[in-house]
């Protein structure tokens, strides 16, 4: 049986707590240990009603509104509740710089102890009783901001006129071509500022300030050169991957700029310009019915200008281009290769000799023209772009695409869980 609280009359209560003496209720079996709480907890209001004054009416009419507003309260409190838990918001786990707010906080607590007890209170923030009561004493001490905006808390910082002096020194078009370590240093050659240039990049990186240096000239190119078929301009280049005893291997490569496929490779253990003639030569033989030779667009290297692959160029088979000098686009599509090459397959490998680079080398070449989709293909692999044997696939890719997503919607639409079921049964009755 659980055990009934005893209640005693409010008026003996009050009896005790105004003349301080617990044998007024003791000697009306009241325990001591009843009496001395009545003592040390403040009074409370208590309201009476005499029944032969007071409209019933009235009174009915009091407790609807109350138990309105009432309900009013719990809706709010719901709503902010789902709000805390939509946004992750948990003391427990997040800084709160802002002095502002935390003053705020403590406000809003101090309020609300006199109607919940401050552990119940603490609770519901996901608050500790040792990080409000630091924040107590950091309000008493001017210190409550984790970046504390009273001078006499920190000395040592920048006064308003230093950081404002940064702030124009930074933000100027006179120094825009001085870095902002070298700046920080000029500021002290000048007398102007004294301040590390660690201060220096952490003011600007805080408040968000940006260095005048718009571009002019020359114009960054948003989209490089680009063919319209297979076989109407290619990309050669040499890498050098360092092997781990030291020495290198030398890997040349020709794409093509319309599906970027990799039409010829070779992985040598010299640097030899002849590898160069010889990796054309090997890609020469797939266009060898084209009415027009292919453009080659190559970087000044020696690996590229020299009398074997002038010999080649003569002859009419090609016809060679310079990045960067007889146009101003780049070799960059190459290098891009180059780069998925050494850093995405690679550099994932232990290099300890030729073969085995000539091994990766000739893996990844497959991967790259026949498996893998190229982005800018939607979903064509670059064999598909130059045999010209993939303009389906990006049909019967939406195809797919919408299937799923319908597949999806239904299998998502059939299932149900606590919370739904009862509205799917109340909708079929």
């Amino acid at each position: 049986m659980p055990r009934s609280q005893k209640t005693y009359d409010h008026r003996l209560r009050e009896l005790v707590r105004r003349t301080r003496d617990m044998t007024h209720a003791t000697s009306l079996g009241v325990p001591r240990s009843t009496a001395a709480g009545w003592l040390r907890q403040p009074g409370r209001a208590t309201v009476t009603i005499d029944v032969l004054s007071t409209d019933a009416r009235d009174l009915q009419q009091e407790v609807i509104r109350l138990r309105r507003r009432i309900q009013k309260l719990r809706a709010v409190v719901r709503v902010l509740f789902a709000l805390l838990q939509a946004f992750d918001v948990d003391l427990a786990r997040r800084r709160l710089p802002d002095g502002e707010a935390k003053s705020r906080l403590l406000r809003a607590i101090e309020r609300s102890e006199r109607a919940l007890k401050l552990r119940t209170v603490l609770h519901i923030l996901g608050l500790s009783h040792s990080r409000f009561h630091c924040w107590k004493r950091a309000e008493m001490a001017c210190d409550l901001d984790d970046h504390s905006s009273c001078p006499r808390s920190s000395p040592h910082r920048l006064t308003l006129d230093e950081t404002e002096t940064i702030r124009e020194m930074v933000t100027s078009p006179e120094y825009r071509h001085v870095p902002t370590g070298t700046l920080a240093t000029l500021a002290q050659r000048v007398g102007r500022v004294f301040a590390s240039p660690t201060t220096w990049r952490r003011l600007v990186r805080e408040r968000g300030w940006r260095r005048p240096r718009l571009r002019i000239h020359p114009a960054k190119p948003k989209v490089g050169i680009r063919a319209s078929r297979p076989n109407e301009m290619w990309h050669i280049d040499t890498t050098i991957i360092r092997l781990l005893d030291g020495t290198r291997a030398y890997v040349h490569a020709v794409i093509d700029n319309y599906s970027r496929r990799i039409l010829a490779w070779r992985v040598a253990g010299r640097f030899e310009p002849v590898n160069t003639v010889a990796t054309l030569l090997e890609a020469g033989q797939l266009c060898a019915a084209e009415d027009e030779p292919p453009t080659v667009l190559t970087d000044g290297g020696v690996e590229n200008v020299n009398q074997s692959v002038d010999e080649l160029i003569d002859a009419g088979v090609l016809r060679r281009i310079l990045a960067m000098t007889d146009l101003q686009f780049s070799n960059s599509m190459i290098e891009a290769w180059w780069r998925a090459l050494k850093h995405q397959w690679l550099f994932l490998n232990s290099l300890d000799s030729v073969e085995k680079v000539r091994h990766l080398v000739e893996f990844y070449v497959e991967e790259h023209n026949e498996r893998l989709p190229h982005s800018a293909f939607r979903g064509q692999t670059p064999d598909e772009m130059y045999f010209g044997r993939g303009e389906a696939v990006p049909n019967e890719l939406d195809v797919a695409k919408k299937d799923a997503r319908r597949k999806r919607l239904d299998m998502n639409r059939a299932l149900s869980c606590l919370i739904c079921e009862p509205a799917y049964e109340s909708d079929a009755a």
